[in-house]
Order: structure tokens, then C-alpha cells, then sequence
């Protein structure tokens, strides 16, 4: 029985998958509260997965407390989908007859998927539940009803018993559901021959393996060439990668996308509708309740979008992200989540000019506000966010900024952030996930401006915001969007009910229903193409900025250049740290004759197009001052490195000699 245990799995890092356990219906709000877990804790991906042929390993790391969910648990994803491919008749300890609770949830999807589902609470015992009887206990359930699973939503000194009547019932397995260990119930049911899984939503991992956890932007971790088929109980189980192992340009190619069901298209089709069909009255409001998976109008999601979302919280370590239309939009569906009228969030002083522009002036216009800060002086930073009455919801910096290219130390704002229990946000246009993933270094989430480097071809526009899964929304009582019921639906309160999903499920659900910036299906698609050679053109970006750089800090007509990827840059140190495949391709450089100088130059280019745009194939040139940082004051141009002699390039993809030699004509005139 202990080989059998050790041989199932294994703990290290893995990911929450947000079903979490629900208490019977009797038990009084403050107590369900307390039984539920700090699911944040807990939500790590996991390292690198074993063969799938191996059903799972075992390592002799310690165990966190009994019932807790900050534990190292893993199990391969042939282990789940076997579980989940021998089960047809599943009882449900802890079933709940309010309907945005998690168990009615997960209860109605298991039934959805041709489960039979048998609920227990003794509260409610004799009632009716989805068409079945509800039991006292699991002893209740008729002789001649044969049960495969008994799944608990139940507290972890609870568990031994329920194990004791699995095994007297002749259950096959024991599940525990997410935020659930008990060690105890474990060894009980493994000696009996029943196969054990702790800690994990049967809802969440079925639709994560099936293809239906992506629908909203969720990184399902399965990668497969084959066409994934439609998941039902008893269903047969597909050939598929884990994706936590493997490489950042397989990611880049595969995550997220798979050959179309229907057709066999291996291209991601683009959807170009704006809503879809109910398969009944029942699916309509199983949809618009949040308890099943699935589209309903594009405005929240689409399947081309759903690809591209998938795609980039692959690539940033992330739990999900949420497409948007602009990198604009992005940033605001990023705080609005978190902010209520009366807030504020610190930011860095060193921001894109419109950035800048929407925190100082515009969110104002919902009651928020921002305290600029220089973010390389951490103690500044420190003292921010502790304002007091200024009530602070979140940290907000851009990896590499824009233009200035100054580089962030994330992991020493992150920890700022977490000390003060909220979120750090990084924006990550410039870099992009080939060159630093923010997630990494501590960061809780992640925003782009999908229209620059990811895009990559000047062609379409978009942002995206990228939750890590990892912060506790519940910690304090900063988040009410979050951790209390949302009154649009009925009293869901989305930490609570979707864990780790929380957040990008809000942001779907609420931000793109109320505010509306849905990017364009055919801009999804573009750029999903423009990400598969994402690691190509940034390395190649990076390697000709470099050049480019060196030539213009050797150039009599230049004062200075501010490229982090340079030796003498005050930020090199923090490149070989955060980005050290490359410094990116977006910096400034002083002119010694100022203003009149840097428009002969801007004028004179013939290769470098004048625009006002990053992340283009084609080199750009921009003076920032009387354009993209033009609204803003002298002492804010001045502070983001936007100054009246400053030339911002966006080195592009053409050959370096050809760009070097522009500029030194341009700089001749």
C-alpha cells in the first residue's frame, strides 16, 4: 500500500484549480468562511513533469500541516484522466443545495458530462438535488446503486471517516477537493486498494484536460497535435504533452491551440461571430450562472481570443489572462477589479507618456487616484504605499520602461507588495515573456500591450492582462470585488467560488461585460501568428539594438544613450538579472544640439519610418517630447526620460549595418 501511495505521486509546486470545498448547507456563513483555505498560498506551477508512461513518482519532501493548501502535491495528468476515464457513479460528501455554492457547481457540471452524481448532507437529507435523492451519509445510499467515486467537500478532520465508509461501500476512489489534505484518509483508503487524489476539483481538472478550462483564457498545461475529443464520463483518455515541460518556443507554437474538432483546421480559425447557440434553456442559464464552460456572447469571449489568451499566460507562467482591445484598456481592466471610488495605486514615475496621462488624469474620473513614485528608490516606494489615508490597492511599474529603458527591480517591489497585501503589477510590453516573465520574480499581474512586440508586425491592435493565480484575494479586505458576494450574480462571491480562477473569471465576466474593450477576433488571430516567432525576432531585436546603440555612443553629435544593455548603463546589473537573453529594442539617446536637432534627425531618417509605435518588423524613430509624452508636464517629460533633446528608436528587424548607416546620415544634416 505505501509503494502504491509513493508510485501515485508526488509532491513539488503545482497549480490550484479553483473549486474550493464548501461545508454542508447547515453550517453558518462565518463557518464556511473559516473552513475555507487561503487558497493563494498554494498556487505555484509545477516544475518540470515526468514522462507521462510513468504514472507519477514520489519525493521525500515534507508535507505542509494536515488539511492545509499550501501543500506540494502533484499528480501527472495520466494519473487524473484515469481517475477521471473509470468513474461513471460519483457520491459527493458535502453537496450543497444553494446553487453558487462550489459543490452545486461542480455537482451539475460532473452531471453535464454524464456523471451520476449522489449528493450527501445530512441537512438536507431526503430532499431533491438535480433529480437525485439526497443521503445522510454515504451508508444511506442504496445497496444496489454502485459507487465509484466518493468526492468530499469536507473538512480535513472529516476526511478519515469518509475514507472508512468509502472503502465499506466498495468505492474504486477517494477524491479530496481542492484546499483538502488528510494524510490520515489517505493511507486508509490506499490500504484498502482505493486510488487516492487530495487537494483538486474533479470539475476543473476534467475541463482542464478536455480543452473546456481554455475556453476563458485559462493555461490548461496540455499540449497536443491531435484533435482533442469531446469529454464525457467513461470517455476514453487522449495522447497529449504536459506543458509545463517544454520549451518557451513550443509554448509559443502549440499552447493554447489545437487542430479544430470539426474540420481538422491545424491553423486557429478565426470566429468571427458575435454570439453562440444554447444547447438548451438549461445550458443558457448554466452559462450565464458562471457554473459551466463555455461562450455566450463575444463581448466576454471567443474562441480565437480564447487561444491567444491561453497562448500568453503559457508563456508567462501564468494561471490565466484576459485579452482586451488596446494595451490601454488592458490597464484599466487590471485595476478595476481592485479599486473602489476613493482609492489609489502607487505607480512608477517611469511610464509610457499615455500611461502617465490615464493614472494622472483620467481614472480620476471614477474616484480614483495615483501617487507617482521613482521606482529605483525603494525606501520612496516603501513610504508610498503605506500612505494611509490614501487607502492603496496596488503597485504598479513597467519591466523595461518605455522610453527611457530603465530596468525594474520586480522582486523588490514584490516584496514591498507583499507586505503591504497587495498585488504588484508589472507591465511587461517592452520585454515581453521571451525576455522576463514578471510571474517569476513575484510579480501577481502581468499587463501588455499586445499591439507592440507580441503582435510584432505593426498590424493589430490589443492588450492582454495576465493573472498569476498566486495572490490571496482574501487576505485583507482591500479586494470586495473579489472576496465578497457580487450582487450581479446573486451573491457569488468569485475568490471563494473559482480559487486561483478568480480573477480572470471577474475580469471576463465583469470588466469585459461592464466596460467592453473585447479585442477583435481577427487581431486575435493576427497575433497568435506574430507570437510563433516571437523568440526569433526578439533575439534578433535585441542583437541589432545592441549594435545600434554602440555606434550612436561613440557618435560626436550624441550626449548620452540610455540602453540597459549597454556596459556603463546604470542598469546593466539588473539586465543579466531580469532579462539576460537581451535588453530589448525600444531606447532613447540625447542630442548635444537639443530640440531643433532631434527634428532634423527624426526628418533626415529614410529607413527608420516616424511613427508613434514600438515592436514593429520596420525600425521606428519618434521624438517623444512633442508626441507620445507631449501632454505631460516639463518635470514629468523629464522624470520618464522624455526630454526635449531625447530620440526614442524601436530598432526593427531590417539589417543593422543599413540602420546604423540612416542614422549617421541623419545625423550629418
Amino acid at each position: 500500500a505505501l509503494l502504491r501511495r509513493r508510485l501515485r505521486c508526488r509532491p513539488r509546486r503545482r497549480p490550484a484549480f479553483g473549486c474550493a470545498a464548501s461545508p454542508p448547507l447547515p453550517l453558518a456563513a462565518a463557518a464556511a468562511a473559516a473552513a475555507l483555505p487561503s487558497i493563494a498560498r498554494q498556487l505555484h506551477f509545477p516544475s518540470p513533469a515526468v514522462p507521462a508512461a510513468q504514472i507519477a513518482s514520489f519525493s521525500t519532501s515534507t508535507h505542509k500541516e494536515e488539511g492545509k493548501t499550501n501543500s506540494e502535491l502533484v499528480y501527472d495528468d495520466a494519473y487524473i484522466m484515469s481517475v477521471l476515464s473509470d468513474v461513471k457513479v460519483v457520491a459527493m460528501v458535502g453537496a450543497s443545495t444553494n446553487w453558487n455554492r462550489p459543490s452545486h457547481f461542480a455537482m451539475k457540471y460532473l452531471q453535464e458530462k454524464g456523471y451520476r452524481v449522489i449528493p450527501i448532507n445530512p441537512g438536507s437529507a431526503g430532499k431533491t438535488l438535480l433529480g437525485e435523492t439526497i443521503y445522510a451519509s454515504l451508508k444511506d445510499i442504496p445497496s444496489d446503486v454502485k459507487v465509484d467515486m466518493v468526492d468530499a467537500f469536507q473538512r480535513a478532520e472529516r476526511c478519515p471517516q469518509i475514507a472508512k465508509e468509502a472503502v465499506e461501500i466498495g468505492a474504486k476512489v477517494l477524491w479530496l477537493q481542492l484546499g483538502i489534505i488528510s494524510h490520515e484518509a489517505d493511507a486508509i483508503a490506499t490500504d484498502s486498494g482505493l486510488r487516492v487524489v487530495m487537494d483538486r476539483c474533479p470539475k476543473i481538472e476534467f475541463s482542464r484536460l478536455y480543452g473546456e478550462l481554455g475556453m476563458h483564457g485559462f493555461n490548461s498545461q496540455v499540449i497536443s497535435s491531435k484533435r482533442r475529443p469531446v469529454g464525457k464520463a467513461g470517455g476514453n483518455s487522449f495522447p497529449f504533452f504536459n506543458g509545463t515541460n517544454v520549451g518557451f518556443d513550443t509554448k509559443a507554437i502549440h499552447a493554447g491551440a489545437s487542430p479544430d474538432p470539426t474540420t481538422g483546421a491545424r491553423s486557429t480559425p478565426i470566429f468571427q461571430t458575435t454570439a453562440y447557440v444554447f444547447e438548451d434553456v438549461d445550458n443558457a442559464a448554466s452559462l450565464f450562472n458562471l457554473s459551466t464552460f463555455g461562450n455566450i456572447y463575444s463581448r466576454l469571449s471567443n474562441p480565437t481570443t480564447a487561444v491567444l489568451e491561453e497562448r500568453i499566460a503559457a508563456l508567462d507562467n501564468g494561471r490565466g489572462c484576459t485579452c482586451t482591445a488596446s494595451g490601454h484598456s488592458a490597464q484599466l481592466v487590471a485595476i478595476f477589479a481592485l479599486m473602489q471610488p476613493g482609492d489609489t495605486l502607487v505607480s512608477s514615475n517611469k511610464l509610457y507618456g499615455g500611461t502617465i496621462t490615464q493614472f494622472g488624469k483620467t481614472i480620476q474620473k471614477f474616484g480614483w487616484d495615483a501617487i507617482f513614485v521613482d521606482t529605483d528608490d525603494l525606501d520612496a516606494v516603501r513610504e508610498a504605499v503605506r500612505t494611509p489615508e490614501k487607502n492603496i490597492k496596488c503597485l504598479w511599474a513597467e519591466s523595461l520602461a518605455n522610453p527611457g529603458g530603465s530596468i525594474t527591480d520586480i522582486e523588490g517591489l514584490a516584496s514591498i507588495a507583499r507586505e503591504e497585501g497587495i498585488p504588484l503589477i508589472i507591465d511587461n510590453t517592452m520585454a515581453t515573456p521571451y525576455l522576463c516573465r514578471p510571474i517569476d520574480f513575484g510579480a501577481d499581474l502581468v499587463v501588455y500591450s499586445t499591439t507592440k512586440f507580441l503582435s510584432g508586425h505593426g498590424n493589430a491592435m490589443g492588450g492582454a492582462v495576465v493573472d498569476s493565480g498566486r495572490f490571496d484575494w482574501a487576505q485583507n479586505d482591500k479586494f470586495p470585488s473579489l472576496s465578497k458576494p457580487e450582487p450581479a450574480y446573486h451573491g457569488l462571491t468569485f475568490f471563494e467560488t473559482f480559487g486561483d480562477l478568480a480573477f480572470t473569471t471577474f475580469s471576463h465576466a465583469v470588466s469585459l461585460r461592464d466596460l467592453g474593450p473585447t479585442m477583435a477576433p481577427m487581431n486575435a488571430f493576427l497575433t497568435i501568428t506574430g507570437i510563433e516567432t516571437l523568440s526569433l525576432r526578439m533575439q534578433r531585436h535585441c542583437d541589432s539594438s545592441k549594435q545600434v546603440a554602440s555606434f550612436l555612443a561613440s557618435h560626436p553629435e550624441v550626449e548620452w544613450v540610455s540602453y540597459a544593455g549597454l556596459e556603463d548603463s546604470q542598469y546593466h546589473s539588473l539586465v543579466q538579472k531580469y532579462m539576460p537573453s537581451g535588453a530589448g529594442s525600444v531606447f532613447t539617446f540625447g542630442l548635444r544640439k537639443g530640440f531643433q536637432k532631434g527634428v532634423s534627425v527624426v526628418e533626415n531618417c529614410e529607413i527608420f519610418s516616424h511613427l508613434a509605435n514600438i515592436g514593429d518588423t520596420r525600425s521606428l524613430i519618434l521624438h517623444p517630447a512633442s508626441t507620445t509624452h507631449r501632454q505631460l508636464t516639463h518635470e514629468q517629460r523629464e522624470a520618464a526620460g522624455a526630454g526635449d533633446n531625447v530620440i526614442r528608436l524601436s530598432i526593427g528587424l531590417e539589417s543593422p549595418e543599413d540602420l546604423i548607416r540612416d542614422l549617421r546620415n541623419a545625423l550629418s544634416k
